[in-house]
């Protein structure tokens, strides 16, 4: 079978492979960086062809809301929005997580706080990894650096949200979301029957035929169940952290020196990397692929003995308590960083790098 190759942005391409995947449902409304995400999905029309429901809600909170509700029924469901979005949709994302239901959380960051810039930043780690609203949970969260994998996570985003019965989050930024890549869309998956849907989803709200009736709630007013919920959440995330690690290197098998970095930033270091070899100064790359479950383990082991590492991020440091918590404070870790929007480039890292480590 061909494949189908285009060349398209990073927003666009979640949208092609959401319709693709098999998604049942998009809610979502509009926020620069993220907005041709929804106008894509419209210009698509998938409710004439795979019978994807598309609707723009009145508010963040609706959207999540709206998948809250679809996600009860087993559906696939999903939504998008950038940073001061996501902050509104914090509450029913706890929900979810709460009431064990699979969706697909999609953040085109931009700069913050507040209303903050329209431009790309990565300052919603630490709402992202530790849990931006109230209570025990996680999601898996899942950081591209590519036009290639934001269509490629899809898929994988609502495979381990089944699979685990827990959100996932594709944080992604506006450089990858506006920037434009060829990319190979995924095959057509045809959607679910409803009979599929009661087989591979026994805990949902589907009509009780032939089975006690199932209820989907976060609450719980006895303190003793709640605590027992919680301990199962746990057991889940520690299955999480056992199983889903994923990470990518380059040029790490003779480093002295390593950058650690995500999403669009992890492309720019790549190239800072390059300059630095090409001066004689051994460094490596490491870029987590999972910010949740974070490869702690993996880390430490290829950065053991190593004479420092620069963590570089578009935030003020965030990634970069995680890296130090992998690290045990063994080797001299530091920042970079730029904030409000401003992207850096290569050059900037490595004469970070070289300020920090190379004196």
């Amino acid at each position: 079978m061909n494949e189908e190759v285009r060349l398209m942005k990073g927003n666009e391409a979640i949208a092609h492979a959401a319709i693709r995947y098999g998604c049942d449902g998009y809610f979502g409304y509009p926020i620069t960086p993220q907005s041709e995400v929804l106008e894509t999905l419209e210009a698509e029309m998938p409710w004439e062809t795979t019978g994807m429901v598309v609707l723009q809600a009145e508010s963040e909170v609706a959207s999540i809301n709206m998948v809250y509700g679809g996600a009860a029924t087993g559906k696939a469901v999903m939504t998008s929005s950038s940073s001061p979005g996501i902050s509104l949709m914090q509450e029913g994302i706890s929900y979810l997580a709460a009431s064990e239901l699979p969706a697909l959380i999609v953040n085109v960051q931009r700069g913050g706080p507040g209303l903050g810039t329209i431009h790309p930043g990565q300052s919603d780690y630490f709402q992202s990894t530790k849990g931006g609203g109230h209570g025990d949970y996680h999601l898996i969260v899942l950081a591209p650096s590519s036009v290639q994998e934001m269509a490629d996570f899809v898929a994988l985003g609502f495979d381990l949200a089944f699979k685990y019965r827990t959100p996932s989050l594709i944080l992604s930024d506006g450089v990858i979301g506006q920037m434009m890549e060829k990319v190979v869309l995924p095959p057509f998956r045809p959607r679910r029957t409803e009979e599929e849907i009661r087989q591979q989803c026994p805990w949902a709200l589907t009509g009780k035929k032939g089975r006690g009736r199932n209820v989907v709630t976060s609450l719980e007013l006895d303190s003793a169940i709640m605590e027992k919920n919680n301990e199962r959440f746990q057991r889940t995330y520690r299955e999480i952290e056992k199983n889903e690690v994923r990470y990518e290197t380059h040029h790490t098998d003779d480093a002295e020196y390593f950058i650690v970095a995500f999403g669009s930033m992890a492309r720019i270091c790549l190239k800072a990397v390059e300059e630095a070899r090409a001066e004689g100064i051994r460094v490596g790359l490491i870029r987590p692929i999972t910010l949740w479950p974070f490869p702690y383990d993996e880390i430490l082991r290829i950065t053991e003995g190593s004479k420092g590492i620069l963590v570089a991020e578009l935030n003020a440091g965030q990634m970069i308590e995680d890296v130090r918590l992998a690290v045990h404070d063994q080797v001299p870790t530091a920042h970079f960083g730029r904030m409000g929007g401003i992207v850096p480039n290569p050059l900037e890292v490595l004469e970070a790098l070289k300020t920090n480590f190379v004196k």
